[in-house]
């Protein structure tokens, strides 16, 4: 039996199923649009530290709701508790991701924001509705990308979309993403398509799924570690400039006035 567990209550805003092999994480804070705090952040690694170390547990499936994938970061918490070290919560679970062994299936629906669509990037297998709206609104924030997405992202798309997209804030929706590679497919129920797939998987010869992984990422691992390690520093820096606390309240204002 492994020694996940089953299921949590529905007071927890990150959610563990297991079953047949398959951990699926559902992100559980739909009345703030499963944004993301630092509590959320800190049951997300951990999450994945014990999947990983966890032999029964062979796929790992990450899940929003229905109406929403994630809008991203919770910005007043954000301000409470800026992401002040590498040993921060955001930090530890985007480098979880990172180096995550084993396969990551994510499922897609409604807005998935900052975070909710860096986060595909690291993911073995995405699946989509085709009205998912995915954006990365970093530098409309003052920021700048995270989670090794100023690299992973242009070498996916290319340059020039990914300046567009980048650069401008504009959302994609999941055909458009579909059309760039992020999402393997589209789907009225990515969720059902994505829990069928994670069971092959899971079926599969765990050490041969684990080093076919190793070997697809074998090219970028050490490039992802670097990057990842600007952007967080640049991350951090931004986070207390002029810049970035105007856009902040400017976001926070126009959230007040629904």
């Amino acid at each position: 039996m492994s020694n996940l567990l089953q299921s949590t209550t529905d007071m927890s805003f990150v959610l563990q199923h297991f079953e047949s092999g398959v951990l699926t994480l559902t992100l559980n804070r739909v009345d703030k649009k499963n944004s993301l705090t630092s509590v959320m952040y800190a049951e997300l690694a951990q999450a994945l530290a014990s999947a990983e170390a966890d032999a029964q547990t062979k796929v790992v499936l990450i899940q929003g709701h229905e109406t929403v994938f994630s809008a991203g970061n919770d910005i007043a918490d954000f301000l409470q508790q800026p992401a002040a070290g590498e040993d921060s919560p955001v930090f530890r679970f985007l480098r979880g991701l990172a180096v995550f062994a084993k396969p990551l299936i994510a499922s897609v629906c409604g807005p998935a924001v900052g975070v909710g669509t860096t986060l595909l990037l690291h993911c073995d297998l995405v699946y989509a509705t085709a009205d998912a709206k995915l954006s990365m609104p970093f530098v409309s924030l003052g920021l700048v990308p995270e989670a090794g997405s100023s690299l992973l992202f242009p070498r996916l798309v290319g340059h020039v979309i990914a300046s567009e997209i980048f650069l401008t804030g504009r959302n994609f929706s999941g055909t458009e993403a579909h059309k760039m590679r992020l999402v393997n497919e589209l789907t009225s129920d990515p969720l059902a398509k994505a829990l069928e797939v994670a069971e092959v998987i899971a079926n599969q010869p765990p050490t041969s799924v684990i080093n076919t992984k190793a070997l697809l990422k074998s090219g970028h691992h050490q490039a992802v570690a670097m990057v990842m390690e600007a952007e967080g520093e640049l991350f951090r820096i931004a986070l207390e400039s002029d810049e970035a606390q105007i856009a902040f309240m400017k976001f926070l204002e126009k959230k007040s006035k629904g």
